[in-house]
């Protein structure tokens, strides 16, 4: 499985180190985000690695900043994106299982441990497929307004 991770400049150190984890469990990691601590613009990142998840160059996506919000934001706003910001186990695991979200967003403030956990859960967990879930992702995909 191909995943993709950007991050802003406050994320480099933990790209790194979720790089190494992920690939040490058999993943394929693809980086779109800077690899300096010199101030970024974070949209920048997050539109890369949004696309790169739209266009299927990889199956999911890991978007990290200092919070997380800004590029859950930036993520967003990428059509076929489907980007959730996560602070734990349960929440991923959710976003999987009933929104089919593609790309998760993460703090990069919480221990690496911790963060190890809980993409290992997003990873892991599969759509559920019922109904009233993917009627209620079609409207989403559907907004147009």
């Amino acid at each position: 499985m191909k995943i993709g991770i950007a991050n802003d400049h406050h994320g480099v150190e933990l790209n790194k180190e979720l790089t190494n984890f992920l690939r040490s469990i058999g993943y394929d990691v693809y980086n779109y985000g800077p690899e300096t601590t010199d101030a970024v613009d974070y949209p920048i990142y997050a539109f890369k690695l949004g696309e790169a998840v739209a266009n299927k160059e990889v199956d999911f996506g890991i978007v990290i900043c200092s919070s997380g919000i800004g590029v859950s934001i930036a993520c967003n706003k990428v059509k076929g994106v489907r980007c959730a910001k996560v602070n734990d186990e349960w929440e991923a695991k959710m976003t999987r299982l009933d929104n089919d979200s593609n790309i998760i967003a993460i703090s990069s403030r919480f221990p690496l441990e911790h963060l190890e956990r809980i993409i290992k859960i997003f990873l892991e967990t599969d759509f559920s497929h019922e109904e009233r879930h993917q009627r209620r992702i079609d409207l989403i995909n559907n907004y147009n307004g």
